[in-house]
């Protein structure tokens, strides 16, 4: 469980969300320029966390999504006959690479199917791009209505699968892929609970027009965000915005909720990067896990 440092000053929080304390369970919102993913550093050589596929069954695969195209993806299942629960595993901006990878693999693990996909494959492998400015304008042209389809060719896919309980998905992202954890569990009734990872909170129009605050009145199932305490493009004002929405929106809406880690950079559980922070992350593992368990995706 989570505890704060006694150093940890939340008067501006406090001042801004006076119905809010960043303790164990406090609010925080990320910026809506992708270009603070980037703060916590670069692409690193390997992950600090590498899970052998041991005891499981691992595949990498295409789905056939709109226009023709075969969108790549990779899927992680416990070698044991049975039927597992899911989740999909939304990559930041670099799109699709180890560290993902690995995240499906620690899922199936613990009794899950986890799958990721690379959501920019028509903009190239932003995993191995080395100017900063190329990913994200790449990242950046794909747009919302793609998205939201090509992750509806992923779920059908995942649904027929043998080892796949098509009754419990659930859905996870960091950054960039934890904004599309608030705006898919908004589009989908297939999602049955959302962990979003410091997930953006604003627009970046054209492709972007829309924010989780737009659609956070009618998600279809409880998202939990995990924010940073120390993430510098991250602005208070935002998430209290998004408080009021959720507290204005349905039943799903007024479930979710926030968890703060005070003094911790953004990325602070993407271990091939510098901002990798091991005590928040695995605290914010056993969040996930449990959150994923309370709302049925166990």
């Amino acid at each position: 469980m989570l505890r704060e440092p006694a150093t940890f000053d939340d008067s501006h929080l406090e001042s801004l969300l006076p119905s809010v304390k960043p303790s164990r369970r406090g609010f925080i919102a990320a910026s809506g320029s992708l270009g603070f993913a980037l703060a916590a550093g670069p692409l690193q050589a390997q992950t600090v966390i590498n899970t052998p596929a041991d005891g499981l069954e691992v595949l990498d695969f295409t789905v056939s999504v709109t226009g023709g195209a075969n969108m790549p993806a990779y899927m992680a299942a416990p070698a044991k006959a049975g039927k597992y629960p899911v989740v999909i595993v939304i990559p930041e901006i670099f799109g699709m690479h180890a560290y993902q990878k690995d995240i499906c693999r620690r899922l199936a693990k613990v009794g899950y199917v986890g799958v990721t996909l690379d959501p920019f494959f028509r903009f190239g492998d932003l995993s191995k791009m080395t100017a900063i400015g190329e990913v994200v304008a790449a990242a950046n042209k794909l747009a919302d209505p793609q998205m939201l389809a090509d992750l509806d060719s992923l779920v059908a896919f995942v649904e027929q699968q043998p080892k796949v309980n098509a009754k419990k998905i659930g859905i996870t992202g960091m950054c960039r892929g934890g904004r599309t954890v608030w705006m898919y569990t908004a589009h989908s009734p297939k999602i049955k609970a959302g962990v979003s990872w410091y997930g953006g909170l604003g627009a970046i129009p054209p492709a972007m027009p829309q924010t989780p605050k737009d659609v956070a009145g009618k998600l279809n199932a409880p998202v939990l965000g995990l924010y940073a305490g120390a993430d510098g493009g991250i602005p208070v004002n935002q998430v209290a915005e998004l408080q009021e929405a959720l507290k204005a929106g349905n039943k799903h809406s007024q479930a979710s909720t926030f968890i703060l880690y005070p003094g911790v950079p953004h990325a602070f559980h993407a271990d091939y990067r510098p901002s990798y922070r091991k005590a928040e992350a695995e605290a914010g593992w056993v969040e996930m896990l449990a959150w994923f368990k309370k709302h049925g995706v166990a």
